[in-house]
């Protein structure tokens, strides 16, 4: 008996699934059913004899053989749009999909919507991770798109830099901390700060601040994104700690600089070397050349 061959709509419909951790948002991009990707990822477990995802509440969770797989299957998808764009070369950007992720919500936002101005039938997925989370979806190819700062390993990526920013007490207006020009750790120590959560930038530069400062701060709030952090702050909770750029202004806040933390943050738009020669991926740099 001859092996089950993998065709290549198990490979599609599989890489399409590990990029969206999600069956209906691959079957949207591939312009089929949910029950043909469930179908065409079934035989492939079948034929390889493991199981490639599993199902948590918020999500898909690709499996150590899902992951090695596709590191392989990642670039045959790529190369499969770059034949499709090149014999649609002479066409408009009428189609596609961008996986974009960013680790604050203020740098992306202008962007994607330049880039929903003048490309709207490009749909774009958008999601907020942490500082530490989208280095490794980046390492893992699973994105088209990155907005982070202060990546590693810059000089592998594509890269154009957004801009320089650095961390900030956001603070309540009426608070008696507004009045000072600027604030220490040490003053901080004595209130509620809030902080984003394990895995940030933000995170890691206080802590390492904190220590050679020899600072302890016992009352810290974690939250999951800045823009959660920018409510918490908001609602009285306590005084916020973050990138300056990292949310949009607002009346009732201000910053403040920190003596201790006064080094710039640059802030990048990344992708891997093999995507950025996709026509979305390219419209979306140029993009931010024009604003």
């Amino acid at each position: 008996m001859s092996a089950m061959k993998i065709s290549s709509h198990q490979i599609a419909a599989f890489t399409e699934v590990f990029r969206r951790r999600s069956v209906s948002e691959a079957a949207a991009v591939l312009g089929v059913t949910q029950s043909a990707v469930t179908q065409h990822l079934a035989k492939l477990e079948q034929r390889m004899g493991t199981t490639l995802f599993i199902r948590h509440r918020n999500g898909l969770e690709p499996t150590k053989p899902a992951q090695e797989l596709f590191t392989l299957t990642d670039r045959v998808r790529v190369l499969e749009q770059l034949v499709a764009e090149t014999v649609d070369a002479y066409s408009d950007l009428s189609a596609g999909h961008l996986t974009v992720i960013a680790n604050a919500p203020r740098p992306a936002m202008p962007i994607i919507s330049e880039f929903n101005r003048r490309f709207p039938a490009v749909r774009i997925s958008f999601s907020l991770v942490t500082w530490e989370l989208a280095k490794q979806r980046l390492e893992q190819h699973d994105v088209d798109i990155a907005i982070i700062t202060e990546p590693d390993d810059i000089a592998s990526l594509f890269h154009v830099e957004l801009s320089k920013t650095r961390l900030m007490a956001l603070i309540r207006r009426e608070h008696p901390l507004a009045r000072r020009e600027t604030l220490s750790l040490a003053e901080l120590a004595q209130e509620r700060v809030i902080l984003t959560e394990d895995g940030s930038l933000t995170l890691r530069e206080i802590q390492k601040a904190c220590l050679e400062n020899s600072i302890s701060m016992p009352n810290i709030i974690k939250m999951t994104t800045y823009a959660v952090l920018k409510e918490a702050v908001l609602h009285g909770i306590g005084i916020g700690i973050l990138l300056e750029d990292s949310v949009f202004p607002t009346e009732e806040l201000v910053y403040k600089p920190l003596d201790e933390l006064s080094i710039d943050f640059k802030t990048y738009i990344v992708t891997t070397s093999d995507k950025r020669r996709l026509r979305s991926v390219k419209s979306f740099f140029d993009t931010v050349q024009i604003l």
